[in-house]
């Protein structure tokens, strides 16, 4: 194993350096709920009669308080075809925890949204949000203090970002994250996307399309493309808040179930009262989000995470920012392509090594930090193994020594690109997020004037209208989460892709949200400040026109314009919407940070 890389090194003690008044007093917190909460015995045995009334079997154990009382949290619900397998898990868990002389109980439920539901339309602007009503719930779950350990049932886009912001808070408290698994590939990624763009220029109709997303999204079980949710996988391995090599096995089969079974068995060991004590605020220290960020950058991962990372790392009193991302970026090589980076889906991926490969090649090339306390009782070296049923009993084998596909997997030494693929771009326009391993390298500079739009319904109208046939850089302002939510703007990418198909230079520039299935076009995204006025000075995007030239470049970080916005009156903000429940996320909308700062109006009404 390499030494670890001088830049990782000095990133990771800047962090270190700048969070320490915030990890300080987190850790504080922490030791005081351990002391104050560190076993039942300090309910009256009226509140503890109430907390195991229904526990049938399992009543006598809870009642004594002295066997171990693991609690669940679970965002099951059987219209995400991700968290549908979560439905028969909780009375499994009881199984598995009584076999090793614990209890379970399902401490609560958390909403669990599909983003691929609601993109484009109403509920959208409720996604973003939705992370912190899940922290929230999360809290109030655990808040009965029934419990010795935290299992954590969550896959998808929000959902495991906010059961991390939540559990932290109960950081005395150990935790284990466990996934349900991928749904088998449909048709090919490429066939998918062909039919989307023949849909945004209007030859092919509605049935055709819907047969085409059919046949992609049609099992339960992850969307196999590497957008946010596989992200979220790939992240609490790199953390070690898995279970090794848990993130991408199928559902419903026998390693799966043993996978789980392992993870019930390992949080029993890891409480106070097992033998081998391991809170959740201990395994999520800087080093454990610096890997998180080097995975995410060694792998083309999601960029929804420049979001939701510095939410997770603020909730542990660990703050990084965009230029750590950045800075990492330039020394995280790009070893793995999958959709919507390249051809293939996170089962082929696993397929082809997986995370087992990933981790091998960060820790053997000193790309991550291998000192980290873990879930797994090795550390971060165990997640460089892959987990099989041998005769039926679960065991691990050391990742291959060979990329099992080339066109996916690369070595350290042989890689896609030399960076990780997420650039920090800033200047007259503000901060924000490149994206460049999706982009080809061609098209990592763009300068044109700008059409500027308030909504993405305008976007399409223009495009249909043949008005943005030309070299343009489209502006969507007024996306930021104080104006909207930041919904999502993946109605954008067919005709943006359209455009730059038929030869134009395009590039995108928002103060909203895309992720990782964001696709080819060249966009900085999350520009923060945002349009909408803070302390009452809107962003600069507000003060754009159409005509003003843009510039973006992932090559020399920019984002600005020649256009003098000194001497303008910024554009009007859209009214608030109402509808779909929006009007009821007010407070959020109102409280909310910056993207740079994770845009979470909790963080921020509770200074932290």
């Amino acid at each position: 194993m390499s030494p670890l890389n001088p830049v990782v090194a000095r990133v990771t003690d800047r962090i270190i350096a700048r969070s320490k008044p915030s990890r300080t007093g987190y850790l504080d917190m922490v030791a005081r709920e351990r002391d104050r909460h560190s076993d039942r015995s300090f309910l009256s045995c009226s509140n503890l009669a109430h907390g195991f009334a229904a526990s049938g079997d399992d009543k006598a154990a809870i009642a004594t308080g002295g066997a171990i009382n693991l609690g669940i949290v679970t965002a099951y619900n059987d219209m995400l075809s991700a968290h549908q397998p979560y439905g028969r898990y909780p009375e499994q868990m009881k199984l598995f925890a009584r076999e090793v002389g614990a209890t379970a109980q399902v401490a609560g439920g958390v909403p669990a949204m599909c983003d691929g539901v609601t993109q484009g339309f109403d509920g959208m602007e409720l996604s973003l949000f939705s992370r912190d009503t899940i922290a929230l719930s999360t809290a109030v779950a655990l808040s009965h203090a029934m419990f010795d350990g935290m299992a954590l049932l969550g896959i998808c886009d929000k959902i495991v970002p906010g059961l991390v912001m939540g559990a932290l808070r109960f950081g005395h408290l150990p935790a284990v994250f466990i996934p349900s698994g991928p749904m088998p590939s449909g048709i090919s990624n490429k066939e998918k996307q062909k039919t989307r763009q023949l849909y945004a220029e209007g030859k092919v109709g509605r049935e055709e399309l819907l047969a085409s997303e059919s046949a992609s999204y049609h099992a339960p079980g992850t969307c196999t493309f590497y957008g946010t949710a596989n992200s979220n996988q790939m992240m609490m391995e790199m953390m070690g808040l898995h279970v090794p090599g848990a993130a991408f096995v199928p559902p419903n089969t026998p390693l799966r179930q043993a996978l789980t079974r392992s993870a019930v068995h390992r949080l029993a060991g890891m409480t106070k009262k097992g033998e081998d004590y391991r809170p959740m605020a201990e395994v999520v220290d800087e080093k454990a989000i610096v890997n998180a960020v080097i995975g995410l950058l060694a792998t083309g991962g999601s960029t929804n995470h420049a979001i939701h990372l510095p939410a997770m790392a603020r909730a542990a009193g660990v703050i990084i920012d965009w230029e750590d991302f950045d800075e990492l970026s330039a020394v995280i090589p790009l070893i793995t392509r999958v959709y919507p980076n390249g051809s293939g889906d996170v089962n082929h991926f696993h397929a082809a090594g997986g995370m087992a490969w990933v981790v091998k090649e960060l820790l053997g090339s000193g790309l991550a930090h291998a000192d980290i306390l873990t879930v797994a009782e090795g550390g971060m070296s165990d997640y460089a193994s892959e987990p099989v049923l041998m005769d039926d009993a679960l065991g691990w084998t050391p990742a291959p020594a060979e990329s099992g596909d080339d066109t996916m997997l690369r070595p350290v030494s042989d890689p896609f690109q030399p960076d990780g693929g997420m650039r920090l771009v800033s200047g007259n326009l503000g901060r924000g997020t490149f994206k460049t391993s999706a982009v080809d390298k061609e098209r990592w500079t763009i300068e044109a004037p700008c059409r500027v739009f308030d909504t993405q319904e305008a976007v399409s109208a223009a495009f249909k209208a043949g008005e943005l046939d030309k070299d343009v850089i489209v502006v969507v302002r007024f996306q930021g989460p104080r104006a909207n939510g930041m919904p999502e703007l993946h109605k954008l990418t067919p005709p943006l892709g359209v455009l730059q198909d038929r030869g134009h230079k395009v590039a995108l520039v928002t103060d909203g949200r895309m992720s990782g299935a964001s696709g080819k076009v060249p966009a900085a995204i999350h520009v923060t400040p945002e349009a909408l006025a803070k302390d009452g000075k809107p962003g600069p995007l507000a003060y754009l026109r159409d005509g003003d030239v843009v510039r973006l470049s992932a090559e020399d970080g920019s984002l600005s314009t020649t256009a003098d916005l000194s001497s303008r009156e910024p554009a009007p903000a859209p009214a608030a919407a109402m509808g779909m429940g929006r009007e009821l996320f007010a407070m959020f909308r109102m409280s909310a940070g910056g993207a740079e700062q994770g845009g979470s109006a909790m963080l921020e009404a509770a200074g932290l």
